[in-house]
């Protein structure tokens, strides 16, 4: 499975600004994707690691978006604020 990690155009911003926002400190998580979310970074950095080795890292400005099934642990190394979507 495969985090995909991008600059959004304009349009998928602006998109992404009418979805709830999630705030979270300096952390080390598991989380399990049981649907799709998509993710604007508006501050942060965090790197995402999944069972199968992958290391993923990613801060403001990412559009993120993490597949249903996903097993992974977050590691927050500065303070994260994103707009979030799942499904």
């Amino acid at each position: 499975m495969k985090i995909k990690v991008e600059k959004p155009d304009r349009a998928a911003v602006i998109d992404m600004e009418t979805c709830p926002i999630w705030e979270k400190e300096e952390s080390v998580f598991g989380w399990q994707y049981d649907e799709p979310e998509t993710c604007l970074l508006i501050e942060g950095e965090v790197t995402v690691r999944c069972e199968d080795g992958e290391a993923v890292s990613f801060g403001a400005g990412d559009l993120v978006v993490f597949p249903k099934g996903l097993s992974c642990e977050w590691e927050i190394t500065k303070p994260v604020r994103k707009y979030y979507r799942f499904g």
